[in-house]
Formats: C-alpha cells, sequence, structure tokens
C-alpha cells in the first residue's frame, strides 16, 4: 500500500527511516506480532521472571534498539526490524500489565488506547500535515512513527484479547477474524480508499493476527493448537526474522531511497 506524499518541513534531512511496503513488510510484521505475544510469555510465565521484571529487561532492550535507531540516517534492516520486535513486546507487556496486574477490563483498555492513537495520530498531523511513513526523514517525524507504532502494538493487543473473551473461539477459528478484516482492508485499497488510512488500518489490525497465530502455534493440541510451546514458537518466528532480514540486507529489495534524502 504506498504511502508516499509531498509536503513542506523543518529540520535535517534524511534518507527515508521505514523501508518500503512490499510482501516482505507485512511478512516480518506479522511474524514480530507473534514474537511478540510468545516471547513475553516465554520469559514472563515459562521461566518465572514475572510481569514486572519481564516489562523492565525488555523496556531497557527497546531504549537501547531505539538510541541505535535514532542516531542512523537511513533504514537499516537489522536495527530497523530489532526495535520493532522490542517494542511488539514491550506494547504485549503494557497491555497485560494493565490486565493482568491493575485490573483494568480489556474495552476499556482498547478505549484508551484508541484514544491515546488518535491524539497521536492528530498531534502529528498537526505538526507535520502528513501521516506518510514514506516521508520519515526528520527526528520529529520518526518520534511520531515509533510512537504511533508502540500505540498499535498495545492497542491491537487490547482489542484482541477482548475479542477473544467475548467470543471464547479456539486459538484456530480467532485467527480468522483479523485476517477477514485485513482482506476487506486491502480490497477497500484496490478500490480506491485513502493508502495511508488503509495502511494504519493494516498495521494495527496484524496485531492481533499474529497474536491469534503465537496462540495457535503454541497451545496444547488439547486446546486446539498445535503444541509447540510458546519457546518453539518463539524460536521459529525469531530465525525467520532473522532469515527475511539478510536477505533483505543483501538485497536492498525495501529500501525506499538508495542515495538521496527523500523529495518532499
Amino acid at each position: 500500500m504506498p504511502t508516499t506524499t509531498r509536503v513542506q518541513t523543518r529540520g535535517r534531512l534524511m534518507l527515508n527511516k521505514v523501508p518500503e511496503v512490499t510482501v516482505y513488510f507485512w511478512i516480518i510484521k506479522i511474524l514480530c506480532t507473534t514474537v511478540g505475544e510468545s516471547f513475553a510469555d516465554y520469559i514472563n510465565e515459562t521461566l518465572g521472571f514475572g510481569l514486572t521484571n519481564t516489562t523492565l529487561a525488555f523496556s531497557a532492550a527497546l531504549v537501547v534498539a531505539m538510541v541505535l535507531q535514532f542516531r542512523l540516517n537511513r533504514y537499516v534492516p537489522s536495527v530497523y526490524w530489532l526495535a520493532v520486535v522490542l517494542i511488539s513486546v514491550v506494547g504485549t507487556l503494557l497491555t497485560d500489565n494493565l490486565t493482568d496486574a491493575r485490573g483494568v477490563p480489556l474495552w476499556e483498555s482498547t478505549t484508551a488506547f484508541s484514544v491515546l492513537l488518535a491524539v497521536v495520530f492528530g498531534v502529528w498531523y498537526a505538526r507535520e500535515r502528513t501521516l506518510s511513513i514514506h516521508s520519515i526523514v526528520t527526528v520529529p517525524r520518526e518520534a511520531f512513527y515509533w510512537l504511533t507504532v508502540l500505540v498499535t502494538f498495545a492497542l491491537g493487543t487490547a482489542t484482541g484479547d477482548w475479542t477473544l473473551e467475548l467470543t471464547g473461539w479456539s486459538p484456530g477459528a480467532s485467527i480468522m477474524l483479523p485476517l477477514g478484516l485485513i482482506v476487506a482492508v486491502l480490497v477497500a485499497w484496490r478500490l480506491g480508499a485513502g493508502p495511508v488510512l488503509s495502511f494504519w488500518l493494516a498495521y494495527i489490525l496484524t496485531r492481533p493476527l499474529g497474536a491469534n497465530i503465537g496462540d495457535y502455534l503454541a497451545s496444547p493440541r488439547s486446546d486446539g493448537g498445535l503444541g509447540l510451546g510458546t519457546l518453539g514458537t518463539s524460536v521459529l518466528f525469531l530465525g525467520t526474522i532473522l532469515a527475511v532480514v539478510v536477505y533483505l540486507t543483501v538485497t536492498d529489495k525495501d529500501r525506499t531511497e538508495r542515495s538521496q534524502p527523500a523529495e518532499l
């Protein structure tokens, strides 16, 4: 879903800091969302780190990844996707802390993150006059972008969990709803819906899709899953992410700008 736009901006220009939206983008994004669910559960529950310690550890790792990302002046696949993996885990843990540690109902978390996302989008657009990910060429825009990504992961987690709570669906059946909604967004985009809106709707919906895929793979066969466990699922998906990122690093297939700053 192309989201290119032309606007005026202020500040130091960099090469575009995010990848081209190709099939590789969506593959890795879904893989990252699955890891966000399964790896957080493995560290928190299986290894017994506890929700607080797991949140602190991954938040610290995310801060390091963000420092590396912001120091770059162009898109680097390894750093960018490391940040996405970590932000997917932290976004999941934000919702888990509200639900499990604070007892906040999922419908309230969903509402709160929806409002927060709308506020972030509103401030971002009011300042920059664009929400296009093909215009992430200044530090303020990159800050808005990563804040939006974090909120979408938290919102996707809350919305997905709330849906499962309401429906009581099995892990396998639960995959079909977000998958169907993503297909509907794709069809709407092909029929002329705005590319920026379509992109962000699909981006949000990949979070519950990836989480539900993770639950399906990790859940015992007796519960309708494949029984891989959280560790097996995490290793499988992290290995696949690594392979795709290495491929993109070598081929540059998802780089939007090669030698010049983005034209605004």
